[in-house]
């Protein structure tokens, strides 16, 4: 779902403008991403947290050169769904799962190009 697809399912569910719901949309994720930027975690009960993690630096490699490269130290935002959510996309995968039983799975993707 992209966020134009989010803003028109808001509208629709919510009796909404499209406008107000684009206002609705970007209002949560800039609250959300201003609480990030400070540090704060967000919780939303059943459906996951965000959270801010810090990593030290370290010495990586450039994959073409070998040359050792450093990666400074940074702050990544991290989200952990909720057993709420986990659940429900879980089981909804479950009768997913037996539509292709009767069929060959080795080999699934060999037409997929890189």
């Amino acid at each position: 779902m992209t966020k134009s697809e989010l803003i028109e399912a808001i509208a629709a569910r919510g009796e909404l403008t499209k406008a107000r719901a684009e206002l609705v949309v970007n209002c949560v994720f800039d609250a959300m991403t201003e609480a990030l930027q400070r540090g704060e975690g967000i919780e939303i009960r059943g459906f996951g947290s965000f959270t801010v993690r810090p990593y030290k630096p370290y010495d990586g490699r450039n994959p073409r050169t070998g040359q050792p490269v450093p990666v400074p130290a940074k702050r990544l935002p991290f989200f952990k769904v909720g057993k709420e959510l986990k659940e429900l996309v879980n089981n909804s995968r479950a009768h997913l799962a037996h539509v292709g039983e009767d069929d060959d799975d080795e080999g699934a993707f060999d037409d997929e190009e890189d």
